[in-house]
Order: C-alpha cells, then structure tokens, then sequence
C-alpha cells in the first residue's frame, strides 16, 4: 500500500509518536511539549499495513495483532526501562518511612518511661540524653531527603506544566513521569511533616523533662519537714532497726562470702592491697619531690609552696581514688559483693575518699606541722585549731552522706535520714560559729609561734551568720536546704580553694625564668643542655596543661555537687566538642583537633620520606645537590598540600566550599597579588627548568653571589660579604642571569700584564706561557695562552689566559701565579725601567672577590674584546702605578721620552 501522510487527528499519528519514543534510549530528554505535536504532524505514518499499536485498540477476533510473527507491540506507550512505576516506592522513601515509623515507638517508650521514674533526678538525665539523641536522628531523616525533593523539583521544572485547553498533548510518557514524580514529592513531603511533628514531641518531651527535674531539685531543697519531738521518737526506734538490719545483713554476707567464696574473697582483697601498695606508695614513691617538704630548704619560694601544695593534694587524692574504685572493682568482679551490700561498700569508699582530700587540701594550705611552707599568714595555734575545725565538718558530713546511702540501701524509713542531716547541719552550724572565735590571724611583724588575733569583723560577722543560718534553716524543717548548703560550704569551697591554688600554681609556672628554678627544669636542662628560652617555652606548656587539668577536673565536680548528673555532663561535653554552633555555622572542636593531628601526622611523614629519599635514594645514586634540592622541595610541597587537604577533609570542612576561596583568590590575584602568584609560578619554573641550582655562583643585575635555598615565592643569595638576599623569583626569571657553573665548574681566567717598550714580546709570551704550565692546577687542555693585547703608551700589555677545573679556585690560582710572574720578571730583569703592573680583567673584577681597589669593581661591561678591557686596565693603571727603579732608570725614561716627544714635534702628521 502506498505511505501518505497521515493527519494529526488520525490514530496513525498516536502510532508512531509513540513508537518513536518506545524507541529513544533511557536516558535521552524526551521533547518538549511545544516541539513534539509539531514534529508529529509532519512525520508520515509508516507501516500502514501493521494496525495501530498504541495500547489502546483491542485486538480483532480475540488475537492481538502481531508484527512480522514476532510479539506483539505492546509497550509502545510505557515509560522508559529505567522509570518506577506509579505505584512503587524508591528505597529511600521506603528506610525514612521505616525510620520515622521506629523512631516514633521509640519516642512512645521514652514518654512511658519519663511517666516512671518521674521521682527519679538520675533515671530523668539519662532519659533526656536519649530523647535530644532522638530528636537529632528525625532531624537527620528529614535532611537526607532534601536532595531528592530537589532533584524532583529540578525535573518538573524542565518537563514543564501540562498542556492546557486548546493544546496539543504531549506524549504519554511524559504524562507519566509527571505523575509519577508529582506522587514521589507528594510522599516525601508527608515524611518531612511527619518527621517535623515528632522532632517537635521529642522538644516538648525534652523540656518537659527538664522542668520535672528543675521542680525536683525545688522540691527536694525546699521541702518543710515538721519538727517535732514524735519525729526524733520515730527516728530513734527507726535507727535501732536499721542497726539491727545493717548487722545482720553485713553478718550473714561475711559468713556467707568466707563459707562459699573464700577464694574469691581473699583474691579480691589481695588485689585490693596490691592496687594499694602501687596507687599510693608507688604515687608516694614517685612524685615524691612534688608532694613532700623539702626539710633543707629554709625559706621556700612562694611558687614552690604553691607547687607542693597542689601537688600534695592532687597526687594523694588521685591515687587514693584509684585504689578506691580498683577495690569495688575487684570485690564486684569476683562477685563477693550482694545487692545490698554492694551500694554501701560504694558509699563508704566514696565519702573516705572525700574526707581524704578535704584534710589533705587542709594540710597543704595551712601546713600546721611546719610553718615555712604555710600558704596563708595565720598563726601555729590558729593553724592547728582550722584544720581541726575542717576536719570535724568534712567527717560530720561524710558521715552525713554515709548514714544516709545506708539508710537507702537498707531501706529504712525516710524520717531516720531527715534526722540524720538534721543533727549534721546543727553540728556543722555549730563549728562554723565556733570557727569565728578562733584568733588566727598576724601582724607583718609577728612570728608563726605568737600569739594570734582575732578574724577582721568582716569574716567573723560572716561566720556567724553562715553558721546561724544553717541551724536556723534546720529548725525550721528546711533540713533539705540546710544540708545542701552545708555540702556546698564544705566540698564546693575544698574544689574552689584546690582550683584556686592550681591557677596560681600554672601562672608561677609558666612566669619567665620559672621554669628552670624547679627540680623538672633543672632536670632538662641537665638531661639534655637546654637553653633558658626552651625552658621557659616547657614552662608556658607546662602552666596550660595545669589550667586544663583544673578546668576538666574540678567545673565536673563542682556541677555534681550542684545537683546535675554525669548524664549532663557527659552531653554538654559532647556538644561542646562536637556542636559549637555561631549563627549558622556548626564548629566541632573534636573535628578540628583531628584535622591538626592528621595535617601533623601528614607533615612528619612528609619529612621523612624527605630525608629517606634525600638521604637513601639519591645520595646513594650521586644526584647532583641541584637535583636533590628540587626533587626534595617538590615532595615536601606536595606532601604538606596533601596533609593540609586531609586535615581540611578531617576537619569537617566541605572542600567544595573552597571554590569560594578560589573565587576570592582570584579577585584579590586581580587587584593586588599577581607578584604573590608571579613569583609563585616562577618558583615552580625555576624547580621544574632548573637554570639554576643551590650551590652555583650567579649574577643577576647588581646582585651577586651564591644560590642557598630556591623555595616557591624568593631565592636566598648569599653574596661574598656573606650577606643574604632574597631576590623574587620573578625577577630571575624575567632578566638575565648569569651562571658561572650551570653545567660545570671549568672556567677561564685572565691575568693582565704589562712591561716596557724594551722587553722582548715572544720572551715575554713564553715566560708567562712557561709559568702557567708549571702550575698545578692550570688544566693543560685547554692549554694556557698569551695574547699580546694592546700597545700602550709607554708599554706593551700581554694577558695570560689559563683555565681551571673549579672555577671557585681561581682567585687562588691567579694569585700564585702574580707571585710567580713578579718573582721571575725580577729575575729576568724585564720591566725595567718601567714597572709592571698585573691585575684581573675586568669580568673578574666586578665578581668582588680579592679586590683591594674599589675603584677598580664595577667596571664597564660593554668591552667586547680582551684588547679593550686591556687597555682600559692599562689607562687605570697609568694613574695607580708607583716607580720603584732606580735613579739612572728613571734618567733612562726621561732621555726616551724627550726622543719621542721631539721627533712628534718635527713630524705633527705621525
């Protein structure tokens, strides 16, 4: 049948459109809606004996038309192989939603728990961790599906809207992938509002966890408790009981641990003496320079009080606290320890290690045994009488605390602990009064042995107050407020005094010259002969780590002690490292601090393969130094490129990010840094050409001298004054430079001679010939010659020209070879009566090496032939040159001169 074109409402036309797509690859950008009827138009209808295959004509008696016996043409309307389907879900919809769905049960069963343990401070901190943790998961859920809500959004945007009224349509699988993209937007944003509304339960929960907390700690401090006598009779009753609890359980745990775990028992307390002997007298052992008076020294410095004060505070107690927590460790591992004995052995060891460090930081500040190392100016008896006074109020509240982690363990009634901090407080109110009659203090004049005065009225009346407020706030049944403040006045202000004595210790330490008066400077600087500047260098180090040490120590304790729990802590710390937000922008100190280290890390690898390479490779293949010196600054370029790239990476620094950078670098190369970029670009020539290495003699404009180190931005020159100049690289790229041992050392030298009209040339000639030849280190090929280079005057000039194997020799050479020439002409009677002058050319003048006449350097260098640097050197010389012959020479000279003036005179045109 003949093929005529079908019009654009025939079915044919539907036909081969959508042929024509089922025909384009996957991946091709199907037609925009405005081109594709216009093309349909016009293309004929092509196979016109095959029926219409557009998927939507049925097929005629019950069989579906076939083309040429294969299967029928069926798919001549659906989207590309690649494209989803309308009903399928991506994967990454599919793990959001699976995601969310579990986040969300997860978020139901932390809300069940706050329900809980509403009563519980330290239950509350762990549960608010992990609903913030939480929070931040659904957050990173409804970020990762931002780039495909974008791509979406970016290929609507080419397939454009649909067709309206009065329109072609547009072909069927762009209908399609509309649809399909339009139901995926669809599904994410639901996930977004999905993943927004339970980020915003986690916040409520989050905040509402923390006002139960805040209304806890309220509570607990605020509560009033009636006091009254039924309550001391219920107590009374309540600590017979629980003695006779705490009797039988600890009884029966002992029986029971030696009858049926004896071994266990005995190896745990082994251990235990073990970890004692290491952590305290191996501590004691090895710091013992640090932490003990020094009974020789008559009057310690106040930094070395200082010292000794911290120290003997933090040594002791740290190890003390090792051996405490290794103790409980081995009893609890062995599992000798029962439930209920378990938290009061906790207890114990924790309030021992308390009290241990109260009186240690007492000690160490008021030094009651020894006077010379006391810290503040009180007196012998006022010392002795605040460490007790400490001590009692560090015991009463230990004690305080122990009774009270027994009671709890025990179970016993809460009324026995209310008593307990009740009788606590009265007795530390009562020692803090006391403690304001005590008369301590002296006058500038007065011996540590004298009788003290009183406190200023100040610190007495503020005593007394304190004091009177503690027993106030207990009588009144704020037993809760009374304890609190009196755990604050007493391990808060131990802390604060330690910390105190830390900073000033770090600032003594880390003062100019400090350093190398203490035992460790002098130690160094005996180890290993360290200069006073290093010193003080290890003592700024050393004065920061103690700040550090302080800060990370002892704000914990000090935020424990106010009520917080490790959990807050532990999450604070995590966001100060990791989550340092300014504005927008996010800084991870752990991320930073990984980038240095692996930038470091990167830059010592890189010096050592520098030297591995340098000193094993091309040493051992006899590399030129040049070579070396370029394949050396090459590799260490690169290497500290690479490392400043991982560090950045480590960092958390998007290096795409730098394409601003490099936008802004190549503002500022246009304004003001092309020299920067010039002379950068230069380096990178001059390693890679190479026209110059380190070590060659090299003149360059008015510089001149030796090449000492060539980097990417300047080239070191030392001259032969030894003075160093950095010449810009673009410079020595852009003028001529003149290298006197580019390819090799072998150079020339001149030596410019000179005799009277009465001297033999060929003598002359042969004599220097022969006096070159019997030097040394004159090379014999290229042999030496002589030139007669100039008639002058009143004398002939010659010039010796020899060559030496290193050219940096020369000037030693020339200068034997002047003594040769003066010793021999002398002996040959040759320049008389004139004298002989002998000199360099001036190519070697102007390199300034051995010319004692400045007049002399820097001579023209326009002369093109050695005949006229001769006689520039001969008409230099005229002026210079002093007569040494003897009076009838001189006669001589004066009879040949008034012959040759005469015969001018009687023939002017000679």
């Amino acid at each position: 049948m003949a093929q005529q074109p079908a019009p654009a409402t025939q079915p044919a036309e539907a036909t081969a459109q959508s042929e024509q797509k089922a025909t384009q690859p996957a991946g091709d950008k199907p037609a925009t809606p405005a081109q594709q009827p216009a093309a349909t138009a016009t293309q004929p209808a092509q196979n016109t004996q095959q029926p219409a295959q557009n998927g939507q004509q049925p097929a005629q008696n019950g069989q579906q038309p076939v083309q040429n016996g294969q299967q029928p043409a069926t798919n001549a309307g659906q989207p590309a192989p690649d494209a989803v389907p309308d009903d399928a879900t991506p994967p990454a919809q599919t793990q959001a939603a699976d995601q969310l769905a579990k986040a969300g049960d997860e978020l139901k069963g932390l809300t069940d728990r706050v329900e809980k343990a509403k009563d519980d401070d330290i239950a509350l901190a762990e549960i608010k961790v992990q609903v913030d943790a939480l929070a931040k998961q659904i957050i990173g859920v409804s970020v990762s599906t931002r780039p495909r809500l974008d791509e979406i959004k970016a290929r609507l945007t080419e397939l454009g809207d649909p067709p309206g009224e009065g329109q072609p349509p547009e072909a069927d699988i762009v209908t399609a992938e509309r649809k399909r993209l339009v139901a995926e937007r669809s599904a994410i944003n639901a996930l977004t509002g999905e993943a927004e509304g339970l980020s915003i339960q986690a916040t409520k929960l989050s905040n509402a966890i923390t006002a139960t907390r805040r209304a806890l700690f309220s509570n607990t401090l605020l509560k009033n408790t009636e006091v009254s006598g039924a309550m001391f009779n219920d107590a009374v009753s309540a600590t017979a009981d629980e003695t006779r609890v705490l009797t039988r359980s600890v009884t029966s745990w002992l029986s029971f641990a030696w009858n049926y775990k004896r071994v266990h028992l005995l190896t745990a307390l082994f251990l235990s003496l073990l970890a004692a002997l290491v952590f305290l007298a191996g501590s004691r052992r090895l710091f013992r320079p640090l932490i003990e008076h020094d009974i020789t020294d008559e009057e310690p410095s106040y930094f070395r009080r200082l010292s000794v004060a911290f120290w003997s505070t933090m040594i002791p107690t740290l190890a003390s606290a090792a051996f405490a927590v290794s103790s409980f460790f081995f009893l609890h591992s062995f599992n000798v320890l029962r439930s209920d004995i378990a938290p009061i052995v906790a207890i114990t060891l924790g309030v021992s290690v308390v009290v241990f460090f109260i009186t240690r930081l007492a000690q160490a500040v008021l030094s009651p045994r020894d006077a010379r190392w006391r810290l503040v100016r009180v007196s012998d008896r006022g010392a002795r009488m605040l460490m007790i006074a400490i001590f009692a109020m560090a015991l009463v509240n230990g004690l305080d605390y122990l009774f009270g982690g027994v009671s709890e363990a025990l179970g016993s009634p809460v009324v026995l602990t209310v008593v307990k901090s009740f009788v606590a407080s009265i007795v530390i109110g009562l020692i803090i009064i006391a403690s304001a009659w005590i008369r301590p203090t002296l006058r500038k004049d007065d011996d540590f042995d004298a009788h003290g005065r009183s406190w200023p009225r100040v610190v007495s009346i503020g005593l007394v107050l304190i004091g009177l407020s503690l027993i106030i706030a207990a009588a009144s049944g704020y037993v809760g407020l009374a304890r609190f403040i009196a755990t604050q006045i007493i391990i808060t202000g131990a802390v604060l005094v330690t910390m105190y004595i830390g900073i000033l210790t770090g600032r003594a330490v880390a003062k100019q010259g400090a350093f190398g008066e203490t035992a460790a400077g002098r130690y160094l600087e005996r180890r290993y002969n360290l200069e006073q500047v290093a010193l003080d260098q290890i003592g700024l180090a050393a004065g920061l780590s103690i700040y550090a040490l302080v800060v990370l120590f002892f704000i914990p304790l000090i935020l424990l002690q106010w009520g917080f729990q490790i959990a807050d802590i532990e999450s604070w710390a995590y966001r100060a490292v990791t989550e340092i937000k300014i504005g927008s922008i996010t800084i991870s100190l752990v991320g930073i601090l990984a980038g240095i280290l692996f930038f470091a890390l990167g830059y010592v690898v890189t010096r050592f393969v520098q030297r591995w390479i340098d000193g094993n490779i091309m040493a051992r293949s006899r590399v030129d130094a040049g070579v070396r010196n370029s394949i050396r600054t090459g590799i260490g370029y690169t290497g500290v490129g690479l490392a400043g790239l991982i560090g950045l990476s480590a960092a958390g620094i998007d290096l795409s990010n730098l394409a601003l950078v490099a936008g802004a670098l190549s503002l500022g190369v246009g304004f003001g840094l092309q020299n920067i970029v010039s002379n950068f670009v230069s380096g990178l020539i001059l390693l890679v050409e190479r026209p110059f290495k380190v070590g060659d003699w090299i003149v360059s404009g008015t510089t001149e001298g030796f090449v000492k180190r060539i980097s990417v931005r300047a080239t070191e020159i030392e001259t032969f004054q030894h003075q160093s100049i950095m010449m810009p690289n673009s410079l020595l790229i852009n003028a001529s430079v003149g290298n006197w041992t580019h390819r090799n050392k072998l150079g020339r030298s001149e030596i410019a001679v000179t005799v009277t009209y009465a001297s033999d040339p060929r003598r002359i000639m042969d004599l220097l010939s022969e006096i070159a030849a019997a030097h040394p280190m004159v090379l014999k090929n290229p042999s030496p010659t002589v030139g007669f280079t100039a008639f002058g005057d009143e004398r002939m000039t010659f010039e010796l020209r020899i060559y030496v194997a290193d050219v940096l020799t020369g000037g030693g050479v020339r200068n034997d070879l002047r003594v040769s020439i003066y010793e021999r002409f002398r002996d040959e009677g040759i320049g008389a009566p004139f004298p002989v002058k002998i000199e360099d050319v001036p190519v070697e003048d102007q390199t300034g090496i051995e010319s004692h006449h400045p007049e002399l350097v820097g001579e023209p260098k326009g002369a093109t032939t050695a005949e006229a640097r001769a006689s520039t050197k001969a008409t230099t010389s005229d002026r210079k040159t002093a007569s040494a012959a003897p009076l009838d020479e001189e006669r001589a000279v004066e009879e040949a001169g008034n012959r040759r003036a005469a015969s001018r005179r009687s023939n002017p045109n000679r």
